[in-house]
């Protein structure tokens, strides 16, 4: 098998994404007499949190969405920030609610977050949404892991029985990924920095899901052959010619595409996948805070 037969574009799988959502976009303006709207709050001057609010305010409206857009400075108090995130919360025009992070250090992420409505939490960071996706329950789920799930979905239909080791354990990544993994009937392990003898545990899988943050740690040997492959990692590693950077994931692509069945690049696999997901959470919220009925799966 070819490598470019093996990879698994999240680009264009995203951009079918996308293009569902501003159909449903569009039928919800239709019966609820305004646009869904997501509210991004971005505190801070961070080069890397401005380019990616920048990019979900322009997915946003190409969706057939309102974007709302909260820049505060740096210096802002957990309070005044706290403020903001009630007046959201209680406008009938926001229904999904994101605080970029990583927050200022003089701010406790979690109290944040707790304070944003669980109903509105479209990057499902809220414990609400947490215990919600552990027990079962409808909620919303953090986008980088659901848009993992959708892509295994698509390349591999059921995946009822298989076994799946997911390397790191990460709130953002690694633990709801586990959780979604077990709602699909994986047989799922948890991996992570401690784990003796990390290679053998990886070897088993049929699935292998890296969010570890370091660059191209897993290597093809680890692999079994034919697994499928995503690699949630973006690292920048310095580049062929001096002064420059490229960008790498968690797993060493050019080994590991000689064994895998499928896999994901980087750039190019889950990253596009985060934002249409938060596109995809809003115009659920949007419908569920209206009560309107929405086929769910569609998306």
């Amino acid at each position: 098998m070819s490598t470019d037969s093996k990879i698994i574009d999240g680009k264009a799988f995203a951009e079918g994404l996308r293009t569902r959502i501003a159909v449903v976009a569009a039928d919800f303006e239709a019966k609820a007499g305004r646009k869904a709207g997501l509210a991004v709050v971005l505190v801070g001057e961070d080069p890397a949190s401005q380019v990616y609010v920048r990019n979900k305010g322009k997915q946003t409206v190409a969706a057939g969405m309102e974007s709302f857009e909260h820049k505060l400075p740096a210096d802002t108090s957990e309070a005044d920030l706290l403020a903001v995130v009630e007046r959201l919360n209680a406008d009938p025009a926001v229904d999904g609610i994101l605080v970029q992070l990583p927050l200022p250090a003089h701010m406790n992420e979690q109290k944040v977050i707790a304070t944003i409505n669980p109903d509105k939490d479209v990057d499902g960071f809220h414990v609400v949404n947490v215990g919600r996706l552990a027990t079962g329950l409808p909620g919303f789920v953090p986008c980088t892991p659901l848009g993992c799930v959708m892509l295994l979905k698509d390349r591999l239909g059921s995946l009822s029985g298989l076994d799946a080791v997911v390397i790191g354990r990460s709130n953002i990544v690694g633990k709801p990924m586990a959780q979604l993994l077990i709602a699909e009937s994986c047989t799922v392990t948890v991996a992570h920095s401690r784990t003796k003898d990390l290679p053998e545990v990886v070897r088993r899988a049929d699935i292998v899901v890296a969010a570890v943050g370091r660059p191209e740690m897993v290597k093809g040997d680890w692999l079994k052959p034919g697994a499928t492959v995503i690699d949630v990692g973006i690292n920048r590693v310095p580049g062929a010619e001096e002064g420059k950077s490229r960008l790498v994931g968690d797993v060493d692509f050019a080994s590991a595409a000689e064994v895998a069945g499928a896999i994901t690049p980087v750039p190019g696999g889950v990253g596009p996948m985060t934002i249409a997901v938060l596109l995809r959470n809003t115009v659920v919220a949007a419908h569920r805070n209206a009560g309107l009925v929405l086929d769910e799966s569609a998306l």
